[in-house]
């Protein structure tokens, strides 16, 4: 009788070891890009008046809006189930474009809540223009993952 509980009480701490056992993965949607780019400016246009009767047209120059497009990624934010990277796209100084190109999916919880919370900080953040975004209820390790990560990218991008 002694070895049958010694072997129900094994097994069962056995199982909870290894129903505790945490592996770590990272996923990586897209690879960061290695430098920020930029896209070329186009040429200004030109403005022809013409003078007075008898003068010659003259010709000037107007300055013309040059949009810039950046894309920036922050550093990785290490959370207790994994680390979270942001990239955010900036054109003309205002954010118009923020992910998560990594964050926590090891199991099927991290998957769900992510799917969700994800989508709804990269909205608080273009919406905000910078990382003071709510925390997700119930993703409150990647809201502040993603809000590290978002700090250091808006940082990096020179929006403070």
């Amino acid at each position: 009788m002694r070895r049958v509980i010694s072997a129900a009480v094994g097994t069962i701490a056995g199982l909870i070891m290894l129903l505790t056992f945490k592996v770590q993965t990272v996923t990586t949607l897209a690879p960061p890009p290695s430098a920020i780019s930029q896209a070329s400016a186009a040429p200004a246009p030109t403005t022809v008046t013409t003078g007075a009767a008898g003068a010659p047209p003259s010709t000037t120059t107007t300055a013309a809006a040059v949009a810039t497009t950046r894309i920036v990624t922050g550093n990785a934010a290490q959370t207790r189930y994994g680390p979270v990277q942001v990239e955010i796209t900036v054109t003309n100084g205002q954010i118009t474009a923020a992910t998560a190109v990594v964050y926590p999916t090891q199991s099927g919880r991290d998957r769900q809540i992510n799917a969700r919370a994800v989508p709804q900080l990269s909205q608080e953040a273009l919406t905000a223009q910078s990382a003071r975004i709510d925390t997700v209820s119930g993703a409150t390790y990647t809201s502040n993952g993603y809000r590290t990560s978002l700090q250091s990218a808006i940082d990096q991008a020179g929006l403070a």
